[in-house]
């Protein structure tokens, strides 16, 4: 968009990112949004979008489909950002796309490693990854929501974790695995001396949701704040000049998945998200109420959910192969 490069396009990004925060969407949907909106800019020849209406929307996501042969989660949010820039900023409301090529949506069976698979994979492993693998296969978090746990979120005495503004902006419980309380306890005991240390050197700080900073102003530097995975390096604040740190970067914990896989000898294609299959699945290999699992994994629709029936360690739709009672013995 011109607006995004010149005078006037600065002030409808701020008008973008207004709208997106007032409705509470995370820092990566406004940055996702943002670049989509830049995009559609560019293709309509950076005309201002006022100008523009369901043609030229229409055209650029059938491009995205048809030319760039991009998924349909890809196309979805590129269509999701559009119409918000058009219905929460511009107060336009599109007519129906009627003429939209949606972009193929295969239907994948999720990547589900076995018990063994999970245990091989995490012997690979060491330190705070390790822990964070863990966590994410026995919980089920996705692994962003595990980089954001802070230390309020985690109650040892009830054995649960609190995972706070998951998927669609909605908070749930999942349980604390006791097989990870004593690593996790000796991990805070350090964070713990770490805070310390730097509240002595005049730091300390953490960034806080919403305005909290403002209704809370010393929160920042109290310990329940703090993220449970802080990176190991602190930054300078430009807006309020306070020495922060922020939580441990996801792709520190991806490379260490990775490299793990690969040393496990592991030939099928598995990252964190995997943990979070393989969770679910097993919890139903061992009985568990597929609404129970739904509601571990924050699923809105037990729909969802239900691609995991299919990947039971019973063959499709639980039945046994013919082969087997053929051929065994």
């Amino acid at each position: 968009m011109q607006s995004m490069h010149s005078a006037p396009t600065i002030r409808l990004s701020d008008r973008i990112r207004h709208a997106l925060r007032l409705r509470h969407h995370s820092p990566r949907t406004e940055e996702a949004y943002l670049h989509w909106l830049r995009r559609f800019w560019q293709f309509t020849g950076q005309r201002d979008p006022a100008t523009l209406g369901a043609p030229e929307v229409t055209a650029f996501l059938n491009d995205l489909a048809v030319t760039q042969k991009v998924a349909a989660a890809t196309q979805n949010q590129a269509l999701a950002a559009v119409l918000f820039l058009y219905r929460h900023v511009l107060g336009m409301d599109l007519p129906w796309l009627d003429d939209l090529v949606r972009a193929e949506q295969p239907a994948h069976l999720p990547t589900v490693l076995s018990r063994t698979e999970v245990r091989r994979v995490l012997a690979a492993m060491e330190g705070t990854p390790r822990l964070m693998a863990v966590l994410l296969y026995g919980t089920g978090m996705r692994l962003l929501e595990c980089c954001h746990l802070r230390i309020k979120d985690v109650d040892f005495d009830r054995n649960q974790i609190t995972i706070r503004r998951g998927k669609g902006d909605k908070d749930r419980l999942t349980m604390l695995p006791s097989a990870v309380r004593s690593d996790l306890r000796d991990h805070l005991a350090q964070v713990h001396d770490q805070h310390q240390r730097d509240l002595k050197l005049g730091a300390g700080w953490v960034e806080l949701p919403d305005a909290l900073d403002t209704k809370l102003p010393n929160a920042g530097r109290e310990w329940p704040w703090h993220w449970v995975f802080p990176a190991t390096r602190k930054y300078h604040h430009a807006e309020t000049g306070q020495m922060r740190r922020h939580h441990l970067h996801e792709t520190v914990v991806q490379g260490a998945v990775r490299d793990a896989v690969r040393t496990a000898g592991i030939s099928k294609r598995a990252t964190c998200h995997t943990f979070r299959h393989s969770f679910a699945t097993h919890l139903l290999e061992d009985g568990s109420d597929i609404r129970t699992v739904q509601e571990l994994l924050g699923h809105a629709n037990v729909a969802t959910t239900m691609i995991y029936t299919h990947v039971l360690n019973r063959g499709p739709s639980g039945v046994r192969s013919p082969a087997d009672r053929l051929l065994d013995g």
